[in-house]
């Protein structure tokens, strides 16, 4: 059995990042940037990703990167999700990442994205379970054609992997696909269509063991980030309900709402382990289907609710635009169908145990 527990470079990675964070990741600068067209935080990507070389975690170093695992990966993500960051990070650095390390593909690519030097995004909804059917672009002539949509920061991709009717996996430059922006609920990871109008692509590998395995990883380390948000929500409102009083006693301190907090800190632990245990899992490749299933069983949920929470016992300030917590709440809710929904991941559980229903 692993270690679940944080090692010491873990524990210093997750320092490292949280300073970095703390300096330039604030949640007014959050807020003020989703105002804009340009709600990615770029300067912040480049210091993540070539400051420190945290796109690269999950590549080996023969093949350009840093040649860490999941976990460290993990502690990474459960810091972006505590701050909202409007970095690329889980599309990039993971997702399209993990689609190329399942590929013979030659290697330059897969150095560009670890070193940040570009970014990438793999062309299949966000919405997509690891287990089910995913959409197709039409390959014709050599050219690929059609749309693809609810794809996550297709905004600011460099290259875009696009899974064709062949069975293939190919790399397509983004200034020859049309991006449109789609509505999405969480600004911090906003939504696009990719429309192909003969694009030309360079084939890197197949199709389907890349998208299946880009989408477990995806789906395992989005636990952490989910994770990250809820000890924030509950920690802030912790803080929140220490600091306010009402007939001159701490808020805190009434028993209905100590219980609430109980519960929630339980359940925040409860995802930490289910968290911990994809993410080792993921490294190690020893039962990772079933551990990031259990994960996103019960990630969102709880996510979800220590939003919810958060929001409501911070009372009226809770619902201004000012303060971050919609932040979390729009990231969780957008997160709750990201990679399949909870039920979903319950669904394939089921199957995975052997426990089909009647």
């Amino acid at each position: 059995m692993s270690d679940l527990l944080y090692s010491e470079e873990e524990e210093a990675l997750r320092a490292a990042v949280r300073d970095l964070l703390t300096d330039h990741c604030d949640a007014a600068g959050v807020i003020a940037r989703i105002e804009t067209d340009t709600p990615h935080d770029l300067s912040l990507w480049k210091s993540l990703a070539e400051g420190m070389g945290l796109a690269g975690l999950l590549v080996p170093e023969d093949r350009g990167g840093q040649g860490a695992t999941h976990r460290e990966t993990a502690v990474v993500l459960e810091e972006l999700g505590r701050a909202v960051a409007p970095v690329p990070y889980l599309t990039s650095a993971v997702v399209a990442t993990e689609a190329l390390l399942a590929c013979a593909e030659p290697g330059d690519l897969l150095a560009e994205l670890a070193s940040g030097r570009r970014i990438g995004a793999l062309a299949v909804g966000l919405h997509t379970a690891p287990r089910t059917v995913f959409a197709t672009a039409r390959l014709e002539g050599g050219a690929l054609y059609g749309e693809l949509t609810g794809i996550a920061d297709a905004a600011v991709a460099d290259v875009l992997l696009v899974p064709a009717d062949d069975g293939g996996l190919y790399a397509v430059e983004a200034g020859a696909v049309t991006v449109v922006p789609q509505t999405s609920l969480d600004l911090t990871r906003p939504l696009a269509r990719v429309v192909l109008d003969g694009a030309p692509g360079r084939r890197a590998g197949e199709a389907e063991p890349a998208v299946r395995r880009a989408l477990r990883a995806g789906a395992g380390l989005l636990a952490s980030e989910q994770l990250g948000s809820a000890e924030w929500s509950l920690k802030e409102t912790v803080r929140h309900l220490k600091d306010r009083t009402q007939f001159n006693r701490p808020v805190g301190g009434f028993q209905a709402l100590k219980h609430r907090l109980a519960q929630l800190w339980l359940e925040t632990v409860n995802l930490r382990a289910a968290a911990r245990n994809a993410a080792d899992a993921l490294s190690t490749g020893e039962d990772a289907d079933l551990a990031v299933t259990v994960a996103q069983s019960y990630a969102a949920p709880v996510a979800v609710r220590a939003a919810e929470e958060a929001l409501q016992l911070h009372g009226g300030i809770g619902m201004t635009w000012e303060h971050p917590v919609h932040l979390h709440l729009k990231r969780a809710k957008a997160d709750s169908i990201a990679f399949g929904t909870a039920g979903a991941h319950r669904e394939a559980l089921a199957e995975l145990v052997d426990l089909r229903s009647p």
